[in-house]
């Protein structure tokens, strides 16, 4: 049995299945709905399908709530100068992990590579779909699955994975890692892109500003953040058998560039992004929705690096980790 929860009155936490390396723990992930009085009990959830615990993931409702289509389009030039320094050769197996709409795995297959593109929204593997077809890419495609069971997906099947804040976002990391070390052939690498706790730059201070405006999760909530310290990576991949030697870090920047100004990407983010819509739903329940408005507006103008009012260009500091297996 899997039991929901409800924290005040917006915020519910789905108690998921075990994590293997840590059996004492709890683990919980979050979905947001607008019923006060909501109390659910999911039976017999061990012998849902995948294709229904895919429909049941709150982590997949987050996802799918706004479009991050729109966030995705400021982010393509960082997309493309990443993958350019990933040294893919011609017909090089890629997994693009978390992958959206394709911000970095059509770089990838444009490079040659043969990709496998696999996030939880529908929408956004949808639109991934639709963008390689009308660029004629053919040795590319985007399926939906979960970063913490990759089902289907045979062992030693990629000689690289790529997933840049996307497997982060995954409740249970230790699964996280495992399954992606499971699926990379011998030899291979894994690159992740993690935004960094308490980093000044915009994303963290983004999802730093929305939790303050929303509730706090339940005891045994893990933080995607801690995919953004060293010593939690290391941690997780060798619980999954990787020497501490064979992991390396590096802080690089990605950059977020829209043709409109810093005030109108916040509305951006209001509209489409999920954390940022779920703090909004909650900042308005409390009547706090202006406060926030006011916050994220100083903070996008404040990093905006493009020289006008009218146009958006901020750069973002995360951890750029490598695994050699």
């Amino acid at each position: 049995m899997a039991t929901v929860r409800y924290s005040y009155h917006l915020h519910l936490y789905i108690q998921s299945s075990p994590d293997h390396h840590h059996p004492d723990k709890k683990h919980y992930q979050m979905m947001v709905i607008d019923d006060k009085h909501f109390y659910l009990n999911l039976l017999n959830l061990k012998q849902m399908s995948s294709e229904t615990l895919l429909q049941t993931n709150p982590n997949k409702a987050l996802w799918e709530k706004g479009d991050f289509t729109q966030i995705a389009d400021t982010m393509r030039e960082s997309g493309e100068a990443l993958v350019a320094k990933l040294e893919i050769t011609k017909g090089l197996h890629v997994l693009d992990l978390g992958c959206g709409d394709g911000t970095t795995a059509i770089p990838e297959a444009k490079l040659g590579a043969e990709v496998l593109g696999i996030d939880i929204a529908a929408n956004l593997v949808e639109a991934g779909n639709n963008r390689i077809k009308k660029i004629g890419l053919t040795k590319i495609t985007f399926q939906e699955g979960d970063a913490t069971n990759l089902i289907g997906v045979k062992d030693d099947s990629f000689d690289l994975i790529v997933t840049i804040f996307g497997a982060m976002f995954a409740p249970k990391p230790f699964d996280v890692a495992s399954e992606m070390v499971r699926v990379t052939k011998p030899g291979g690498r894994i690159v992740m892109g993690n935004w960094i706790p308490g980093d000044p730059t915009l994303v963290a201070q983004i999802l730093k500003i929305s939790s303050a405006n929303t509730p706090p999760p339940p005891e045994g909530f893990v933080s995607p953040m801690l995919w953004g310290v060293e010593d939690h990576v290391i941690d997780r991949f060798g619980k999954a058998g990787v020497a501490k030697e064979n992991i390396s870090f590096k802080k690089e920047t990605f950059t977020f560039n829209a043709p409109y100004s810093p005030s109108d990407f916040v509305q951006t983010f209001r509209k489409y992004y999920g954390p940022t819509m779920n703090a909004f739903d909650a900042a308005e329940k409390n009547g706090k929705a202006a406060n926030l408005q006011s916050e994220l507006e100083e903070l996008f103008k404040s990093q905006n690096k493009s020289g006008s009012g009218d146009t958006t260009s901020i750069p973002a500091t995360f951890l750029l980790v490598t695994v050699k297996l």
